[in-house]
């Protein structure tokens, strides 16, 4: 492909990029181009599109850009690892699936900042319905005909069911969809899986359009500089397979790279902290001290149990058995048609609290995320960690080569309040597990085990255990203070004309889940405002407000 022009340049194939692509190149007098650093999402490639196949491509250097943090000082000096996809679909071509909204507490508090009143939940909800197909049925809070294909979990078996007994024995509520009137509960989850495959972004929103003569996907593309002609970008400097650059032209450049590549790709242009840009000999564009600021992300920790019966998935996990189960997954059945990740909840660690702060994961083995079993026969676990996190961090540039990675310094488990919130979390999820639902299942914690029980033991050995859960975000912050990036009507960039960002960085702060969800529906939304579209109307529908001072009953 020669260097050409388009009327818009996304920078970045992966959640958000393929909603933007999918919307924008509707209209067919606009031309569209996508730039992916990564490999295409090849239809052969089974271990993008097999969901239990999802532990391979995570650490491979073929799917994964595997970055790493600093060395964390309250993570006992830890680089914690960080998948992202280096692949068309993004991240959401290697994730875990899960597909969750978050709380509407989450997008109430987002508009209760200066200029964000058209970001509550009210707003939001007709974005997240317009993207999904929800095959557990269609109603006021969820989608029936979007491009996004929505399965919900199986979560039975004798495992699954002790869980949610337990639950409840512990005296907490079960929920019919905790992405429908009420997150709070426990229930099977939605997972972005469609007859045992992967439905992927690129999938859902990219494959579907591809034929469009006014959309082209540049694959191997790195954006190495945006260009300006004094604060108007004009374009997007690129390199393809590792030759030299060449210049793409464009009325409008849209960063969708994520919260590490969109700031990275800012401040590799001029736009962001001066004092940085000048550290790194970048000449400066606009000065945005917001720019890699704020950064937030969610920590987990597996709590796992052997099992006395043989009634696991871990006999899944052998070797020898993957070729069984890659073709019974090709003939639409078997273990390798699930993500795992079936079902869990969201629970409040203080009846004082308005909205869940603490979110389960439970899976009928027990594994750790890159495919390694720390348990040699049967075993199942649990995956929590808190939601609302204080702790913030920043990413920034070592050098102007944009082949190196930048700087990611989370300040993981920094405040006093984060450091409680894991304590109470941890307890929370020992009490579920205590429940005589698994007395006859139960043969003994493994991780932390018996020994980790005061407040102290349990925040070391998070310190030293504990894995992101993969959920970086808020760094191109959209609001109208001195240390936002982004507008919140337009997305573009403060002090800039011709450069949106629209990801999961600009979100102000992160939402109570996993952050896949949210960051195609704010790329839904910003797709209108683009083209000039009016906005969707906000949808009143009601939402669950806890019960102060009391858990909330079943519904």
């Amino acid at each position: 492909m020669s260097p050409a022009h388009y009327d818009f340049v996304i920078v970045g194939g992966g959640s958000a990029g393929c909603v933007l692509a999918h919307r924008l190149s509707a209209d067919p007098s606009v031309r569209v181009l996508v730039l992916e650093a990564g490999r295409r999402d090849a239809w052969w490639d089974v271990f993008i599109h097999m969901p239990a196949a999802f532990a391979f491509p995570i650490g491979s250097r073929f799917y994964d850009w595997r970055y790493e943090s600093e060395p964390e000082p309250r993570m006992a000096g830890r680089r914690i690892y960080h998948a992202r996809g280096k692949v068309l679909g993004g991240s959401s071509s290697i994730n875990g699936m899960i597909f969750q909204r978050g709380n509407p507490h989450d997008y109430e508090r987002w508009a209760r900042e200066p200029g964000m009143a058209k970001w509550s939940y009210a707003h939001c909800l007709p974005y997240f319905k317009r993207m999904e197909s929800c095959r557990a049925g269609a109603d006021e809070w969820r989608g029936a005909d979007g491009p996004l294909v929505l399965e919900r979990g199986d979560a039975r078996g004798p495992l699954f069911d002790a869980f949610f007994e337990a639950a409840q024995q512990a005296g907490y509520a079960l929920t019919p969809d905790v992405n429908g009137y009420r997150q709070e509960g426990f229930a099977r989850f939605d997972r972005n899986v469609f007859g045992g495959m992967r439905w992927s972004a690129a999938r859902a929103y990219l494959h579907p359009v591809r034929g469009r003569k006014n959309l082209e996907i540049l694959c191997g593309a790195h954006a190495t500089k945006l260009r300006f002609e004094g604060t108007r970008a004009t374009g997007v400097e690129v390199s393809v397979g590792g030759g030299a650059a060449s210049t793409f032209t464009a009325g409008e450049v849209i960063c969708a790279g994520g919260a590490f590549n969109s700031p990275q790709l800012l401040q590799l242009s001029g736009v962001g902290p001066a004092d940085l840009l000048a550290a790194n000999g970048i000449p400066l564009v606009v000065d945005l001290p917001g720019v890699g600021q704020n950064l937030q992300d969610h920590l987990e920790v597996y709590i796992q149990h052997a099992c006395q019966k043989r009634v696991s998935m871990t006999p899944a996990l052998n070797w020898w058995k993957r070729p069984w189960i890659g073709a019974q997954w090709i003939l639409g059945r078997g273990p390798g048609m699930t993500n795992h990740f079936e079902g869990g909840g969201f629970v409040r660690s203080d009846t004082q609290l308005d909205e869940p702060d603490v979110m389960f994961h439970f899976l009928p083995l027990a594994v750790r995320y890159d495919g390694t079993r720390p348990i040699a026969g049967h075993g199942y676990q649990v995956h929590v960690g808190p939601m609302l996190a204080s702790s913030t961090g920043s990413v920034q540039i070592r050098s102007a080569d944009p082949r190196v990675a930048p700087k990611l310094t989370f300040n993981y488990l920094d405040t006093q309040q984060d450091r409680d919130d894991w304590v109470a979390a941890v307890r929370l999820a020992r009490e579920i597990m205590a429940q005589p639902a698994f007395a006859e299942l139960d043969d003994g914690e493994r991780s932390p085990g018996p020994d980790v029980e005061s407040d102290t033991e349990i925040l070391d050995w998070v310190a030293k255990d504990a894995e992101t859960a993969l959920h970086p975000s808020c760094t191109c912050r959209m609001g109208t203070g001195q240390d936002s990036v982004t507008d919140p009507d337009s997305l573009r960039v403060h002090g800039t004309t011709g450069l949106r960002v629209i990801d999961a960085s600009v979100m102000p702060s992160i939402t109570n889940a996993n952050i896949y969800a949210p960051s195609m529906m704010i790329a839904e939304k910003a797709a209108d405002r683009v083209l000039g579209l009016d906005a969707l109307p906000p949808d009143p529908s009601p939402f669950y407000r806890a019960p102060i001072g009391r858990l909330a009953s079943s519904v």
